[in-house]
């Protein structure tokens, strides 16, 4: 029954759901040259995350994000570059590529949350 599932999927294509999200993923514009980077393999380095996105423009910060304790990577990394064009053109070339063996997502970054500070 799976085998007939899958087959059918190669025939009949994506679902129309993930088709909509795609083409409203593709279809946003930055509105800032901050983007967040997500499947980041746990042994990359800023050094080499840095190296990854730097063809597409001049970088103002490249940062993996780690674990403030284990000092592990999280996954994850942020990438800010001079200007939006620039970013643009990396989300554009490194969107669902493979990064040290891992598929990496592109998406503009969102500002970040105002948090009141824990109560003592």
């Amino acid at each position: 029954m799976a085998f007939l599932s899958r087959f059918r999927r190669v025939f009949t294509g994506p679902h129309p759901l993930y088709s909509q999200f795609d083409s409203i993923r593709r279809s946003s514009t930055l509105t800032s040259p901050k983007l967040f980077i997500s499947g980041i393999s746990r042994e990359t380095t800023d050094e080499q995350f840095k190296e990854a996105f730097s063809p597409f423009g001049q970088l103002v910060e490249a940062r993996v994000i780690r674990d403030r304790a284990t000092r592990r990577s999280k996954g994850f990394g942020f990438v800010t570059y001079t200007s939006i064009e620039e970013a643009e053109k990396a989300r554009e070339e490194m969107n669902a590529k493979f990064l040290h063996g891992w598929a990496i997502f592109v998406d503009p970054a969102k500002p970040r949350e105002f948090r009141p500070p824990p109560r003592s």
